[in-house]
């Protein structure tokens, strides 16, 4: 017989969830208390994909917690489940590990260092539409990956600052960072050239970087990578809503390391700089209408990347979280 989704997924609230238009931000599902067999949630979710979706599509992200995935082998037989084509990481900024699979390691900098409010490769074209992350060692303390409704945030900004919105849907953005040849682990934007473009022919590295509309210049120990002027507001068609597609404050306040200054990360599209109390207002603007829910160990968070920006709050080890990532 088969089972229903109410038999295999129950809707819970915690604490921290907020409610946009009545809806909980994000949606935490549990396995039913009642239920006498918990079917694997491997099963549940090709049994009810089109349920998972359509709640994915109101609240713009899922938590599943409570339900058995202890490994990263586990965690790739979730993101498996769900069916959804997998997206390398090309051209992406922050260091990573292949694990098992699909999953990566999230980003490896260190734990004091907070990672801003981003959507998921917002800065290159070929971006994933959704990512998961999968608590394998719930932190000490601290550690969360906040979240928050990317079109909350530009209604706001909207309403606050209407000329430098205009402005930013009539110009976009231009991302500029510079890499060095190989990975820096203490630095949150440390991927190198090689890794970054998976080659270590800088021929190659070239071609990889014109298919991201990227521009590079190579520089005596590095390059230095020119991306855009790209789009900061896109629209969600699925939606029919604006959204705040952009990662303006992760590099204006975080793409710091020796080989950036991250006032110079990014500009407006035509390379006017950016008004610093404006960028630093959208920072508070984010925190403020975030949720940031402490992770337990089995976590599963899905976030639909067209609808909401993630961070990472720093913490006190040991921590472990896995990613992956789906066009």
């Amino acid at each position: 017989m088969a089972v229903t989704a109410a038999e295999s997924f129950v809707e819970i609230k915690v604490p921290q969830q907020k409610l946009f238009d009545g809806v909980s931000f994000p949606a935490v599902l549990s396995p039913p208390s009642s239920s006498a067999t918990v079917l694997p949630l491997t099963r549940s979710i090709k049994a009810h994909k089109p349920y998972l979706e359509s709640l994915l599509l109101k609240s713009g992200a899922l938590l599943f917690r409570g339900f058995t995935v202890n490994t990263a082998s586990d965690f790739n037989d979730v993101v498996e489940a769900f069916g959804y084509d997998e997206l390398p990481y090309v051209g992406g900024a922050a260091p990573r590990t292949n694990v098992v699979g699909r999953v990566f390691t999230a980003n490896e900098s260190p734990p004091d260092q907070k990672i801003p409010f981003h959507h998921e490769m917002a800065q290159v074209p070929e971006f994933p539409s959704k990512l998961f992350f999968f608590c394998e060692v719930e932190p000490a303390s601290g550690g969360e990956t906040p979240i928050v409704l990317s079109h909350v945030v530009y209604e706001k900004m909207k309403k606050r600052y209407p000329e430098f919105v205009e402005r930013l849907e009539e110009h976009g953005l231009l991302y500029i960072r510079v890499l060095g040849e190989d990975d820096n682990p203490s630095s949150p934007i440390g991927r190198g050239w090689k890794s970054t473009f998976l080659t270590s022919d800088k021929t190659i590295a070239e071609q990889r970087a014109t298919k991201l509309g990227m521009k590079l210049e190579w520089l005596e120990d590095g390059v230095k990578t020119i991306m855009g002027p790209i789009p900061a507001v896109k629209y969600d068609k699925s939606r029919n809503r604006k959204i705040w597609f952009n990662s303006m404050v992760a590099a204006y306040t975080g793409w710091e390391d020796e080989r950036n200054d991250p006032v110079k990360a990014v500009t407006f599209g035509d390379g006017q700089p950016l008004p610093s109390d404006v960028v630093y207002d959208c920072l508070k603007l984010l925190e403020e209408e975030s949720v940031a829910i402490p992770w337990q160990k089995g976590d599963v968070l899905l976030i639909d990347n067209w609808a909401v920006l993630h961070s990472r709050k720093s913490f006190i080890p040991p921590r472990r979280v896995l990613a992956s990532l789906v066009k």
